[in-house]
């Protein structure tokens, strides 16, 4: 049986400006109906990677394919008005002269009638068909969103390029309109890429995370996937804050405070550091200068002393200085959880949810 190419795919894509390749051998592919997020820092290529795909940055090397078939390369090109994708930017860009009606059927052809139907099918998707004869600027920014939606979607793209279109909008808003807009696009089977450098955006929305850096893409997966099987230090630090602790590699064990971890793969006498996410930290109360019994799930318990403790609405964050080093260790705790400074507790983590990479 023959396999449906993606939607997108795009092959080895190079974009360098002066010395500097901004974007690297970028390789990604997607299916209809999946949303895919190139998330990352500012200034790492994600812009850049999504102006390529729609055609208005011509890339230094590599192919872009839709459905199978070539629409650009360093020789071939279709224009990019005649690609089939659809774009939104944080900038809606809304028509100020023209009513909402007519600003979702800016790119259509056809009959008056046929323009008008798509136009009221897709006001009533996004909640919006009492507004088809208002103005823009009546409309709330997260209405307005939702008329760019709509817009983008009324030519019926095969893809959607999306560049942080989300990061204007009021923070209350702003995690309803991301559902909806999802819910639409899924029902519309568009292939989307997202370009975020929020990871809360593309965990919430992505099927996929590829995640950028420097260019280049260095871990592609499911969120899941890129959560708990962290490419590296800074992949872990991009999702959470992180604890690190520095040890030295002894025969396939590392020493530490919270006692021996397993270290296989490296040398002896090489620096790990021992990364571990704050909410994986369990506090013991100090009992007389001692601390719980150690356990294999999470090793010997080191005692710290409380530097500092905020509430943060769902859990409170509590930060400590480690006796043994000197060293600031954070644990989230839910709820409401605010000890005074300098109360001892002792602190364990657990083996299941640390990573090990070379310092």
């Amino acid at each position: 049986m023959t396999q449906t190419p993606p939607r997108l795919e795009i092959r080895n894509l190079r974009r360098r400006f002066g010395d500097r390749d901004v974007v690297n051998d970028v390789s990604l592919s997607i299916q209809p109906g999946h949303v895919t997020c190139l998330l990352g820092p500012s200034g790492c290529g994600k812009s850049t990677t999504l102006r390529m795909i729609a055609g208005v940055e011509m890339q230094d090397s590599g192919e872009i394919y839709v459905d199978g078939n070539l629409i650009c390369d360093t020789v071939f090109r279709i224009p990019p008005e005649r690609r089939q994708i659809g774009l939104m930017f944080q900038d809606f860009a809304l028509f100020p002269h023209m009513s909402v009606g007519d600003n979702v059927a800016f790119g259509l052809k056809g009959r008056r009638d046929e323009k008008r139907a798509r136009v009221e099918h897709l006001l009533s998707k996004v909640g919006l068909q009492w507004a088809i004869d208002d103005y823009p600027h009546v409309l709330s920014g997260g209405e307005q969103q939702r008329i760019a939606l709509a817009r983008a979607l009324a030519p019926r793209p095969r893809i959607m390029l999306m560049d942080e279109p989300f990061s204007g909008l009021d923070n209350r808003l702003r995690d309803g309109i991301r559902d909806e807009t999802l819910a639409v696009l899924k029902e519309e089977d568009t292939a989307v890429l997202l370009v975020t450098h929020e990871p809360e955006e593309a965990m919430r929305m992505a099927d996929e995370i590829a995640l950028m850096r420097d260019g280049r893409i260095v871990q592609q997966g499911a969120p899941y996937n890129i959560y708990n099987a962290p490419f590296d230090k800074e992949a872990v630090g991009f999702f959470s804050d992180i604890n690190v602790i520095k040890a030295t590699s002894n025969g396939a064990l590392t020493e530490t405070p919270f006692g021996p971890f397993l270290t296989p793969g490296f040398d002896d006498g090489a620096e790990v550091e021992i990364i571990v996410r704050p909410q994986h930290v369990k506090l013991d109360f100090d009992r007389n200068g001692h601390g719980p019994s150690p356990t294999p799930s999470r090793g010997e318990a080191a005692r710290g002393f409380v530097t500092r403790a905020r509430f943060m609405g769902n859990e409170s964050l509590v930060e400590f200085r480690m006796e043994h080093d000197g060293s600031i260790l954070k644990t989230t705790v839910p709820n409401v959880f605010l000890p005074a400074e300098e109360t001892p507790f002792w602190l364990t983590i657990r083996r299941d949810r640390c990573f090990v990479y070379k310092a």
